[in-house]
């Protein structure tokens, strides 16, 4: 039930970037956006999921139960009352330009899929040009692939949020 609900409030919401891909045997998606801030600024964010990717696309609720070991085999994961969650694996780290991670989101964790979230920084004037790419193989995946572009499409824009706000004083 929680899986259907996800996938509604994605659909329900802005899609920011594009289906690169759709096939019967996978799909990719793509974010692609510029930060008015320098690539580490942006890194530090990056790096701390609970301050940006929206709470309601957690199993908990709460953005911040999430934390991320940033190591090769390290664990996006999310604690819940019951226990916790691994939304992704840590499989490539070179700060602040390439952040390479492997795992099924959301609903497609109880789907038999291989996935990879690769997300790079390259300096661009004095921003930050980013891109996040999300490519998932498996089976039945066709009709997933807007939804699931619609969700990384609202956390990428919670992320530009987060690292241009002002500092609070």
């Amino acid at each position: 039930m929680k899986a259907l609900a996800l996938i509604a409030l994605a659909c329900a919401s802005p899609a920011a970037a594009e289906v690169v891909q759709s096939s019967d045997t996978g799909f990719t998606v793509s974010q692609k956006l510029t930060v008015a801030a320098p690539p580490a600024k942006v890194w530090a964010a990056l790096i701390q999921p609970k301050l940006w990717w929206e709470g309601t696309h957690t199993y908990s609720g709460d953005a911040d139960n999430l934390s991320l070991d940033l190591r090769p085999g390290g664990c996006w994961c999310e604690k819940i009352a019951t226990g916790g969650v691994e939304h992704m694996r840590v499989v490539n780290v070179a700060a602040p330009a390439l952040l390479r991670m492997t795992g099924a989101l959301g609903p497609l964790q109880a789907m038999p899929v291989t996935a990879v979230m690769t997300v790079t920084l390259k300096a661009a004037g004095t921003g930050t040009e980013m891109t996040l790419t999300y490519a998932v193989a498996g089976t039945g995946l066709v009709p997933l692939a807007p939804a699931v572009d619609g969700v990384l499409g609202q956390q990428v824009a919670r992320l530009k949020k987060a690292v241009e706000a002002p500092a609070a004083r």
